[in-house]
């Protein structure tokens, strides 16, 4: 993209701008005039939450308004710690919240996952929660939405982060179980969201074989299934008979790449799914074999062509690598400041 960025035209003078209504607060972004939170990172009395990834749905809340799969996704990880009272929201549906309309559209990060597009006496706010832009058979795709302000993550904020295509990460690990048809091949995968694509990856690439779950990855993808995702043979690690490993491939946790029980996979060849593969230094930190750069999260030209689609004037960066996007969105012409909010995590597996 060349030359200042042409964004929507200027509020309306009666409009009000939405640091007037939007603010920080340690519990997180709080929308004052519908008293409620956005992805709050304590319990408060009312939530919205953009998807089910710990970090942005936290337990205890009184009232949550979220997509019905990221509710699932929370009842299923907190149990009666959910949430008091859940509103299940479709995608593209407004709800009125006092004076402010919501409404969720996706965001192509995971099952359930959403944009918050919330307006206020003329203005328009897009929160972005976490997303990527790339296609992804387990979830509805990314949808660019108009806006005054758009806040965005910016996890993989940095020119250095450019995602290669999930196929030719696919194609790298099925050649590397072509290579080693004795060994195994043990893939680290995030258990909401990395681990079921992956397997919907390995199926589009034409690997019909079984695979294998450590029992941390289990319920999840169990739970994706019931909302209509079909894996084919997907299997709990413990049935598998000896020699099922031999060519085979078992996802796990990254956490539990070194543990005992990979003991009795066949000189497992290790690998992680993630966007900070890129970095050889943590694929090297971690004794990974095998890293492959395949991310949940925007890369740097899908976050900077974010920016421009929503024709937003003003940008606030949420978290991650702030300052690089920050400068990026200054340098073509728009209001950008970083929010800084805390609670937000970096993992291995994003």
């Amino acid at each position: 993209m060349d030359g200042n960025h042409k964004g929507r035209s200027a509020l309306p003078l009666a409009s009000l701008r939405p640091e007037t209504w939007l603010r920080v607060t340690p519990a997180g972004l709080y929308c004052e005039p519908g008293g409620f939170y956005i992805d709050p990172v304590r319990p408060v009395d009312r939530a919205v939450v953009t998807h089910g990834h710990s970090d942005h749905a936290r337990s205890g809340h009184a009232h949550v308004l979220a997509t019905a799969e990221t509710i699932a996704i929370m009842r299923q990880r907190y149990g009666d710690q959910a949430g008091g009272a859940a509103q299940a929201v479709v995608c593209g549906e407004t709800v009125s919240v006092r004076d402010v309309s919501v409404r969720l559209v996706p965001a192509g990060h995971v099952l359930g996952s959403v944009q918050a597009v919330i307006e206020y006496r003329g203005s328009r706010v897009v929160i972005s929660g976490d997303y990527k832009r790339r296609p992804d058979p387990t979830c509805a795709g990314f949808e660019p939405q108009p806006c005054d302000l758009f806040v965005t993550e910016a996890t993989f904020g940095l020119p250095v982060f450019r995602h290669p295509p999930d196929a030719h990460e696919i194609e790298k690990l099925l050649h590397s179980v072509r290579l080693f048809p004795e060994r195994c091949h043990l893939v680290g995968v995030y258990a909401l969201g990395k681990c079921q694509r992956l397997i919907m990856l390995l199926r589009q690439a034409g690997y019909d074989e079984p695979i294998w779950l450590h029992g941390a990855l289990i319920g999840l993808t169990e739970l994706y299934r019931s909302f209509g995702i079909d894996f084919g043979r997907v299997l709990p690690w413990t049935d598998a008979q000896p020699g099922d490993f031999k060519g085979g491939i078992v996802l796990a946790p990254p956490s539990a790449l070194a543990d005992r029980w990979t003991r009795r996979l066949p000189e497992p060849v290790t690998a992680l799914a993630s966007g900070w593969m890129r970095v050889k230094q943590r694929a090297k930190a971690r004794n990974i074999e095998l890293p492959l750069v395949i991310s949940d999260h925007a890369d740097w030209e899908e976050l900077t062509t974010t920016l421009q689609e929503t024709e937003a004037n003003e940008v606030w960066v949420t978290h991650g690598r702030e300052e690089a996007l920050v400068h990026y969105a200054i340098t073509r012409g728009l209001a950008a400041r970083a929010l800084a909010l805390t609670g937000f995590g970096e993992e291995e597996g994003e």
